[in-house]
């Protein structure tokens, strides 16, 4: 469940996405994700997200610190009462300067025109510059317009001490919760006809949840206040693995919806080319 720059193997993927009023940046939403990432390309690789804001920045990037089990706390804390899915909802489906930094074992690229990329390569280090298909950041150009996109770029020795992505954004439609999903791992743009297999956890929580809502995420005692300040107190998850097949897609949730528990909500979203 990612899309690569090169040929790539991606497992154990976990996603979360969370709702929330910030004391300092208002509502917000919080997108974590993780997976472990074997490189089965030639060079170096980037994993690239579509992400449903337009302003984005090193700033909204997030630092695990110390704390770099924290979604493996968010799937510990669900796991035991959460069911293997067994179906989901099908859901109908002016360029900025790129700006380029290091993140944990990453160089990130953020764009809102992804087809401006290929001109700002040249400051990722060589040992981590990726070769990058122009019909892939095409791909996103058409369907993601308003989209920023991140391509988080990678050796093969840094793929295995990766820490989670953790960053912030004020959302594109603060009432709906999405997290990218769309697959494919050779470099090319996502088949949107295709179904892929599944392995990962999906996570979700909100601030205005219901009392009893969801379950209770133990956080370290010495976790940073900055971190924690973004990070939930309850959360809601859900398996989708063991052999499944789902249409390519993100996926997608309304907060009236999540606010309710009931997970069979979820809706895998395929985008439309604009």
């Amino acid at each position: 469940m990612c899309i690569s720059t090169g040929a790539a193997e991606f497992s154990g993927t976990i996603v979360y996405c969370g709702r929330r009023h910030h004391p300092e940046h208002g509502l917000i939403h919080v997108l974590g994700y993780q997976n472990t990432a074997v490189n089965l390309a030639e060079g170096p690789n980037a994993m690239l997200l579509h992400l449903p804001t337009g302003r984005l920045g090193p700033g909204h990037f997030l630092s695990a610190g110390r704390t770099g089990d924290v979604l493996l706390r968010m799937v510990a804390a669900v796991k035991t009462d959460a069911p293997e899915a067994d179906g989901i909802a099908w859901m109908g489906a002016e360029a900025e300067p790129v700006q380029v930094f290091d993140h944990d074992v990453y160089t990130v690229l953020l764009a809102n025109d992804p087809t401006t990329i290929p001109a700002a390569l040249e400051q990722v280090p060589p040992h981590r510059r990726p070769a990058l298909d122009l019909d892939l950041l095409r791909f996103y150009a058409d369907h993601f317009p308003d989209h920023t996109i991140a391509v988080c770029c990678f050796d093969n020795a840094d793929a295995r001490r990766a820490k989670p992505l953790l960053l912030w954004y004020p959302p594109l439609d603060p009432d709906r919760l999405t997290v990218p999903a769309l697959d494919s791992h050779t470099g090319k743009a996502p088949d949107l006809d295709a179904h892929v297999p599944v392995d990962h956890w999906v996570l979700l929580a909100t601030d205005q949840a219901p009392t009893g809502w969801g379950t209770p995420v133990e956080y370290p005692e010495n976790m940073r206040h900055r971190l924690r300040a973004f990070l939930p107190d309850t959360v809601v998850g859900r398996h989708y693995g063991e052999g499944q097949r789902l249409p390519n897609g993100d996926f997608t949730i309304s907060h009236d919806d999540l606010l309710t528990g009931d997970l069979d909500h979820v809706e895998r979203s395929r985008p439309t080319r604009h």
